[in-house]
């Protein structure tokens, strides 16, 4: 899906990291939310409260999971999964643009 339609837009930016990430939210008429985001190139921690599934819509990173020691690399047009309560860290390569899906 390229794009949303009857959808609220949050107008404050969510900035982790200095502006390495930046997000906005979208919340659809149901409730449920996904952000829209940019991360540029650096190494990112991010903890999740629900689980999510990550969207690379353009861009190259590397990728450890939860319960993994093991890197794997992912680029545009994959998705990963991640558990509630977890967390999962990337090496963003190349600009990449995402979106994200919260389930919970």
């Amino acid at each position: 899906m390229s794009e949303f339609t009857n959808v609220t837009v949050v107008r404050e930016a969510n900035v982790f990291f200095n502006g390495g990430v930046v997000s906005r939210t979208v919340i659809f008429p149901d409730g449920t939310k996904k952000t829209l985001g940019i991360m540029q190139p650096g190494e990112y921690t991010f903890n999740t409260g629900a689980p999510e599934i990550m969207e690379i819509l353009t861009g190259e990173l590397d990728l450890k999971l939860p319960g993994s020691d093991l890197w794997g690399r992912i680029g545009g047009g994959e998705s990963f999964e991640v558990p509630a309560n977890s967390s999962f860290t990337m090496k963003v390569i190349s600009l990449t643009d995402y979106c994200c899906s919260f389930l919970g």
